[in-house]
C-alpha cells in the first residue's frame, strides 16, 4: 500500500494488518516522519516513510496494489499530477482510495468556497476548500467506483463537503 500524504501516520491503526504486508508512506515534510514513529511502531507490520513529492513520486510504475489518499488532494500543489502519479504506480487490477474534503455540489456554498479560498490557503498551510475531487480523479485515468459524499455534521458548510470512495485506473 502507499499512502500519500502519510503525515503523523493517525491512518495506520485502520489497516487490517491481516490484509497488509508493507505501507509505504510519502509525505513532503521531513518531520512528519519524528512524528508518526510512535504509530509506525504500534503496527504489526512494515512501514516504509518516505519524504518525496506526490507529483513525482519515487517508486516504479505498477509497484502498489493500492494506494490510498486521505484529506491531502486539497494541499498538494499540482493535484492532477499526483493524482497521475497515483495511477502510474498501482499494478493492474489495483485500486486508489481516498477521503477528501472539496468543491461543494450547492451552488451557493461554492461561490462561498470561491470567495474564501485565497484566505483560506494561506492560513491553513496551502489547504483548498475548492477542489472538485472527482473530477479531479477521474481526470486523471480513473473510473470512479461506489462513491459517498456528504456535509460532515457539525462543520461549516464551506469547509465540511467530503466525498470519499474508491477508484480503478481506467
Amino acid at each position: 500500500i502507499l499512502e500519500i500524504g502519510l503525515g503523523a501516520g493517525h491512518n495506520l491503526a485502520y489497516y487490517n494488518p491481516e490484509h497488509v504486508e508493507t505501507v509505504v508512506g510519502i509525505d513532503p515534510c521531513k518531520e512528519s516522519r519524528r512524528l508518526a514513529e510512535p504509530r509506525v511502531q504500534a503496527v504489526p507490520f512494515a512501514v516504509e516513510c518516505k519524504v518525496g513529492s506526490a507529483e513525482a513520486l519515487p517508486e516504479e510504475d505498477g509497484s502498489f496494489d493500492t494506494v490510498l489518499m486521505t484529506y491531502s488532494l486539497c494541499t498538494i500543489p499540482d493535484p492532477r499530477a499526483a493524482v497521475s502519479e497515483a495511477r502510474r504506480v498501482l499494478k493492474p487490477g489495483g485500486r486508489l482510495i481516498f477521503c477528501e474534503h472539496g468543491e461543494a455540489p450547492d451552488p451557493d456554498v461554492a461561490r462561498w468556497q470561491q470567495r474564501v479560498n485565497p484566505y483560506w490557503r494561506r492560513l491553513l498551510g496551502g489547504c483548498n476548500l475548492n477542489r472538485p475531487i472527482c473530477d479531479l480523479i477521474a481526470g486523471g485515468g480513473f473510473a470512479l467506483g461506489k462513491v459517498e459524499q456528504m456535509y460532515l455534521p457539525g462543520t461549516p458548510r464551506i469547509a465540511g463537503y467530503n466525498v470519499w470512495g474508491a477508484a480503478t485506473p481506467t
